[in-house]
């Protein structure tokens, strides 16, 4: 569970187990979901995430490149 603070919810786009995280933004979020959840890459190397704010339900979708690092938003 989240610990205090702002809530976001964060699943594996197209579909997959969402997680309640803490943040202090949606790109912190994201971070926190891979870090607790470790989800597998795709054949890109990629893993495509939905975050969403609980509070406020505004949803950002970011493309992750795990053997770099870099993100960057969903097309």
């Amino acid at each position: 569970m989240a610990e205090p603070g702002q809530r976001y919810v964060v699943h594996l786009r197209p579909e997959g187990g969402r997680r309640l995280v803490s943040g202090t933004s949606f790109e912190d979020a994201a971070v926190a979901y891979l870090e607790a959840c470790h989800p597998p890459a795709d054949d890109e190397g990629e893993i495509r995430l939905i975050v969403r704010d609980e509070a406020s339900g505004c949803e950002q979708c970011f493309r992750v490149e795990l053997a770099t690092g870099r993100t960057e938003p969903c097309d």
